[in-house]
């Protein structure tokens, strides 16, 4: 799992993995919740990968547009 950058200060995001289809997020809370393209839609992950390299807006992102829409629940 990737370190966010987090270079607002105030994402509850805290890590990331990237997969070829499919974004895993860990929260600061240590939830980890798993988006894919037959979830949540390719263009969202691919967004969500690319807010996730920046480490910058991935919280707003997601809260707004694939809150409900991941996969799983990891833990």
């Amino acid at each position: 799992m990737e370190r966010y950058a987090n270079r607002n200060g105030d994402s509850g995001i805290f890590g990331y993995e990237i997969g070829s289809n499919f974004i895993l997020i860990q929260f600061t809370t240590g939830s980890v919740y798993e988006y894919t393209y037959a979830s949540a839609g390719m263009n969202h992950i691919e967004n969500m990968k690319s807010l996730a390299l920046s480490g910058s807006g991935l919280n707003s992102y997601i809260m707004k547009n694939v809150r409900t829409k991941y996969s799983r629940k990891i833990r």
